[in-house]
């Protein structure tokens, strides 16, 4: 090869060689994806919530009114009973004895009466003839009549004890409901007024028990002051809602209250109110859908339903206690936009209330009274709904909308778009062999 032939290959290398170093286009940065909405407006109820257990409105320990031994059970536990229905049977034997003692005593009482009663009319008669019997024999007799008669009802009195004894060896249910297990079996002794042998409980209706804060009474004081809602002293009628512990956020079981106490518990800082609410039947042979002394979830209304704007919970943010939005403009820029909450709603949902505000290129600020001013937000405004940590203020972005239903529900087919994935280096692919 000659010098010439070489300088040129040189040459070409150079050129090929710097040709490989150009630099790559710049990238061009994209804007970040978010999922946006706008506000849904509807009516709200304005609620507070509770926690509550179920009593039942006849609660009976049954014990026995006699003393004796038990001789039969007549009833299957946990079964329905109905009032009058005997459960227990204690020895009759005795007390059936005082009762014919008793209604010997009475049989003698009243004969001696009715000869207390002949011997007066004669010396009564005698009494006629002057000189015959003396006035004080007269008086005896008629005083012996008389202490006949107190006897009669003295004796007719303890029969009527003794009847009653007999009767209460029959233990039987006071009131209609589900009976309890035997709490004793049969041979036991059972002593009068003390010993307890099961306990009824009625079904149909059941009350709530519930506890309210205090400050929850203050707000419902200032309400009825304003006349947005009535008190049960102007003879309003209270509803109250609940909840079983299985049924998520929803509140399916519709009373009204019946009861509120007269005075705060100074411990605890609650008014004890009650609900009663109809206990429906699961099959036409039962059972009962709500138990005595179940859990239940409260919901208590404080006035009428308005129309508000409400948002999904999770396009809400906290700055050191305060609660904000972000909301795009126009152009699809990022703006901080403060809200005050309303009161949370049971499907993921929560009411959101503007707050007058003035834009400004530093930020934004609340207005003072009298100045120029917007809401923050407006049932227009499209808010970020999922990605908040991935946005600021001033930043533009590349909006996907979500569409919910007029409830706020999201189609089933509706899914949060994944951030796209970074480009992954392709393997250089091995060159040609040389052909030779």
């Amino acid at each position: 090869m000659t010098a010439r032939h070489l300088a040129a290959a040189v040459a070409l290398l150079f050129v090929a060689a710097t040709g490989c170093r150009e630099k790559a286009p710049a990238k061009v940065a994209q804007a970040p994806v978010v999922r946006t909405e706008t506000p849904i407006s509807r009516e709200v109820g304005d609620y507070v919530y509770f926690t509550g257990r179920l009593e039942a409105v006849e609660s009976v320990e049954v014990r026995a009114r006699v003393t004796g031994y038990l001789v039969s059970i007549d009833f299957q536990s946990g079964k329905p009973v109905k009032a009058g229905d005997r459960l227990f049977k204690i020895d009759p034997r005795p007390y059936q004895a005082q009762l014919d003692e008793a209604n010997g005593q009475v049989a003698l009482a009243k004969a001696r009466l009715q000869l207390a009663v002949a011997d007066n009319a004669r010396a009564k008669e005698v009494a006629k003839t002057p000189g015959a019997i003396s006035q004080q024999d007269v008086d005896k007799y008629e005083a012996a009549e008389e202490a006949a008669a107190a006897q009669v009802t003295a004796v007719q009195a303890a029969s009527e004890v003794a009847a009653l004894n007999l009767s209460f060896t029959d233990v039987i249910s006071p009131v209609d409901g589900i009976v309890s297990r035997n709490l004793l079996t049969i041979g036991n002794l059972v002593t009068q007024d003390q010993t307890l042998l099961t306990t009824v409980v009625s079904q149909d209706p059941i009350y709530a028990y519930f506890d309210v804060d205090e400050l929850t009474l203050l707000r419902a004081e200032r309400l009825i002051q304003a006349k947005k809602i009535e008190s049960t002293a102007q003879g309003a009628v209270l509803p109250v809602e609940f909840g079983l512990a299985n049924e998520g956020n929803d509140y399916p079981h519709a009373g009204t209250v019946d009861f509120i106490n007269n005075q705060i518990d100074p411990s605890t800082g609650t008014l004890e109110l009650r609900g009663v609410f109809s206990n429906p039947l699961l099959t036409p042979a039962g059972p009962r859908m709500f138990k005595p002394g179940e859990f239940v979830r409260i919901r208590l209304p404080m006035g009428p339903a308005e129309e508000s704007l409400v948002v999904s919970q999770a396009s809400i943010g906290s700055d050191q206690g305060k609660k904000y939005l972000m909301t795009l403009n126009k152009e699809n820029v990022v703006e901080y936009s403060p809200v005050t909450l309303g009161p949370q709603q049971p499907d993921g949902m929560q009411v959101v209330l503007p707050i007058n505000i003035q834009r400004t290129p530093e930020g934004v600020r609340y207005a003072l009274e009298g100045e120029p001013s917007e809401p923050s937000i407006s049932a227009d405004s499209v808010i970020v709904a999922e990605g908040l940590q991935r946005v600021r203020p001033g930043v533009r972005v590349d909006p996907k909308p979500i569409v919910r239903d007029p409830l706020g529900t999201l189609p089933a087919d509706d899914q949060t778009p994944s951030a796209p994935a970074p480009p992954t280096a392709q393997a250089e692919k091995p060159a040609p062999a040389d052909k030779k």
